[in-house]
């Protein structure tokens, strides 16, 4: 480019510099000093409120499902759209009678001195929870092995509130101090506790404010359950089939699993015996049934009508015969073998055969069923074809 040509370009991009400039200076001074600028734009949008609840209703009932007492408390957190911050929370609740507010950090707090004694709260729950089982029990064997029980955990409990350090006393002072200190909550906290009265439908209101003062409300129906006793876990004596596992200490792995009456189900199983831990699913011995399929296992436990559980167990198989193995749940209506296999006895039932299975490799099952009406259930083991075993029974309430 030669000199005149670049000398004309740089003296019109100068030129354009300075109109694009006197441009911006001209709108500029066109701009009202009375209208908003971006920043003062009125904001017309209100607080979108909402709250989230979890019942954490506590209750205790004796032996025979009589509750003793019960709280019916509730949690609630309150919040509002990302776009507007609330400031200010106001909550109702109707009915309003015997309603009780509790400050959101009460439990926190007890749980934090109950885990700075934890080992003195295991063992006085442990207690407390044989002491629960006592008034109930009517077979006296088991009641003094119950009260021996207690006696000897109230030795460790004693011992174990004696090994408690200075520091962990200050610290439980100082949780303690903390409780007494806390403010009363109030209907404008945004996290509080209600504790109402009883079980019942209740509204529950909330009012968000923000900080332009713009809010709304919402509210929502909570209906607060009738507390009701927690469904046991029934009791399967000599689960693993392992000697010295019953209540008392003693027992040969099999003496829970006898039939009242061998002439009407039949002898009771085998026990197959390792030296070696880890071999069996549970312990050192399992159940082995022979071939002949002329042994069984049988034993009666409680459940709680309506409850629906989950009985779990493991099975191994001779795969050198063509055979299986049947686990059941039987009504206790049946008093013979032969009653058991009546559709009207058999509540749930699981078979497996040795088809596809692997020798000495154990394998995991689960048999769902619903108790009825039924205050017992009959769990019964029987095999045919081939030799078997079983082992590691469990129950779990199905929640």
């Amino acid at each position: 480019m030669d000199t005149k040509k670049h000398s004309i370009m740089k003296k019109y991009l100068f030129n354009l510099k300075y109109i694009v400039l006197g441009t911006v200076i001209s709108l500029t001074s066109c701009v009202s000093n009375d209208l908003p600028e971006v920043g003062d734009l009125e904001d017309f949008t209100s607080p979108t409120p909402f709250y989230n609840s979890t019942d954490i209703t506590t209750s205790e009932f004796d032996c025979n499902d009589v509750e003793l007492w019960a709280n019916y408390e509730v949690n609630f957190q309150a919040g509002s759209n990302l776009a507007v911050n609330g400031t200010q929370y106001d909550w109702t609740v109707t009915p309003s009678e015997g309603v009780t507010l509790v400050n959101k950090d009460l439990p926190i707090l007890k749980q934090s001195i109950d885990a700075e004694l934890a080992t003195v709260v295991a063992l006085e729950n442990e207690i407390a929870k044989i002491e629960f089982k006592l008034p109930c029990e009517v077979n006296e064997d088991k009641k003094a092995v119950l009260e021996a029980s207690i006696e000897s955990l109230k030795v460790q409990l004693q011992a174990a509130k004696d090994e408690v350090s200075a520091e962990v006393t200050e610290n439980v002072a100082a949780l303690n101090t903390q409780i007494s200190e806390l403010a009363p909550a109030t209907l404008q906290d945004q996290e509080l506790i209600f504790s109402f009265p009883g079980p019942g439908t209740y509204t529950i209101g909330l009012t968000v404010t923000d900080n332009l003062g713009k809010s709304a409300y919402t509210e929502k129906l909570v209906t607060v359950n009738q507390a009701v006793p927690t469904i046991a876990i029934p009791e399967i004596g000599e689960p693993g089939f392992d000697d010295g596992t019953l209540f008392d200490g003693t027992g040969d792995g099999r003496d829970s699993w006898r039939s009242p009456s061998t002439a009407n189900w039949g002898g009771v199983f085998q026990i197959n015996s390792k030296s070696e831990l880890g071999v069996l699913p549970s312990g050192l011995q399992a159940a082995k049934f022979p071939a002949d399929g002329s042994r069984v296992g049988y034993q009666e436990i409680e459940v709680t009508p309506g409850a629906t559980y989950v009985l779990t167990y493991f099975s191994e198989l001779d795969t050198n015969n063509a055979g299986d193995v049947t686990v059941s749940l039987i009504s206790p209506n049946a008093t013979t073998l032969a009653e058991s296999k009546l559709e009207a006895n058999i509540i749930a039932s699981r078979t497996d055969s040795s088809d596809g299975r692997v020798d000495d490799v154990f394998k995991k099952h689960a048999i769902t069923f619903e108790a009825g009406l039924n205050e017992s259930v009959i769990i019964l083991l029987t095999n045919s074809g081939t030799e078997c075993r079983l082992d590691a029974f469990d129950i779990i309430v199905k929640q």
